[in-house]
């Protein structure tokens, strides 16, 4: 008995994050949209980035809540969507809806601020988890989310699991 119990809560640990709560949003207004171009970044948006950023490290620590978008708790996509609504950025609210976002960019090329998808069930590549960058340099990314176990936190793409369970990457600014 003791042993179902334990794999019933190490199962809870390694669910997925994703909510499937359906949020009607507003579009974004056009001065908050953001051009595509294949030059280098603008200054804007790498200062919009850092503040996405900024907003997100602020809920370190934040207990994992499903569906959650709060200090009280929060889910992965959760913390993408509120911290990306705070520079006036109106993304979808659940992870799979996020993952055909913006433009797919390889992980070699990812900025502060590009979005990174998991895959975190195992018998499955389907995409259930999501990922700031907070840090990126060549063969270092760092990225900020919730995890079902810890909350929120700063995890690196080179960990094994995360390396493992990558699935893509998406260019949102």
């Amino acid at each position: 008995m003791k042993h179902i119990i334990c794999i019933l809560i190490l199962s809870l640990f390694f669910t997925s994050c994703k909510s499937s709560k359906q949020v009607i949003t507003k579009k974004s207004s056009p001065s908050k949209s953001v051009t595509k171009s294949t030059s280098k970044p603008s200054t804007a948006d790498s200062k919009t980035a850092s503040e996405i950023i900024r907003h997100a490290k602020s809920f370190e620590g934040t207990r994992y809540k499903y569906g959650g978008t709060t200090k009280k708790g929060m889910d992965c996509s959760g913390l993408v969507v509120t911290a990306f609504k705070k520079e006036n950025i109106i993304l979808p609210r659940t992870t799979t809806d996020l993952s055909k976002r913006g433009d797919w960019i390889d992980v070699k090329k990812v900025k502060k601020g590009d979005l990174l998808f998991f895959a975190t069930k195992k018998s499955s590549r389907k995409i259930n988890h999501v990922g700031i960058v907070t840090t990126s340099r060549p063969g270092y990314v760092e990225f900020i989310h919730t995890s079902s176990s810890r909350g929120v936190i700063i995890s690196n793409l080179a960990e094994k699991y995360w390396y493992l369970a990558y699935v893509q990457a998406r260019r949102v600014l």
